[in-house]
């Protein structure tokens, strides 16, 4: 189930990850013809776009809005995030990755920290944008229990989770079986192994979560909204 489409776009400060929803997954961005345009623009141009928004309200906020120990805590390269929808359903999850720039080799932790779930899981489904333009591999997608890192830490994986990762023939989903279902408590994530895709573009993965018992339902946690660059 993919996101409708959005009406406005905020400027929102995020910390050193990135961003999400909850309820059923949320707007995944901007009408396909005005993402074509703002994915065609380089990260300088778009914050030029912004850049005035971004000062008024710094200006607004006592100069609290530009956080450089928070904006650099795990080392993510992009200070601000847009988000592209005001659904009030929008709920951000954090993530880290060991390389923004296009074509590069990375890591992607996306982050499920307890207090993001409600429930243990049984299955975890990650829908993955129709432009996303790298090959995904099963084999190099790991659940597992992580640590987040901080100013002085890097995010990682403590204990792997044995589980089956599946992906559907088009790449645009991840899903993951869990041997036995994980439990609420603790914070967990995937790594993913993989070349950054091609292009300065933003991509939204939503969260959808399936809990134990007798309704075969998954229900949404969240998105990461990733920047490459």
């Amino acid at each position: 189930m993919k996101p409708a489409g959005c009406v406005q776009t905020d400027l929102v400060i995020t910390d050193s990850y990135s961003a999400g929803p909850e309820g059923a997954p949320p707007a995944l961005g901007l009408r396909r013809i005005l993402l074509k345009v703002i994915s065609n623009m380089s990260p300088a141009a778009v914050l030029r776009r912004f850049v005035g928004a971004a000062a008024i309200a710094a200006v607004g906020l006592g100069g609290g809005l530009l956080n450089p120990a928070s904006a650099h805590a795990q080392g993510t390269p992009g200070l601000l995030e847009f988000r592209w929808d005001t659904d009030r359903d929008y709920r951000k999850l954090y993530y880290y990755q060991t390389s923004a720039s296009e074509n590069d080799r990375s890591e992607w932790f996306l982050l499920l920290r307890a207090k993001d779930r409600k429930t243990a899981f049984i299955k975890l489904t990650v829908t993955v944008p129709d432009y996303f333009d790298t090959k995904l591999r099963p084999e190099r997608i790991t659940l597992c229990r992580t640590k987040t890192g901080g100013m002085t830490s890097r995010t990682r994986c403590l204990e792997e989770v044995p589980a089956t990762v599946e992906i559907n023939d088009d790449q645009t989903a991840i899903e993951v079986f869990p041997d036995s279902p994980v439990s609420v408590e603790g914070d967990y994530g995937l790594r993913v192994k993989l070349f950054n895709p091609q292009g300065q573009r933003m991509y939204q993965l939503n969260a959808l979560m399936q809990a134990p018992g007798d309704v075969p339902l998954s229900a949404y946690v969240g998105s990461w909204l990733v920047d490459v660059d």
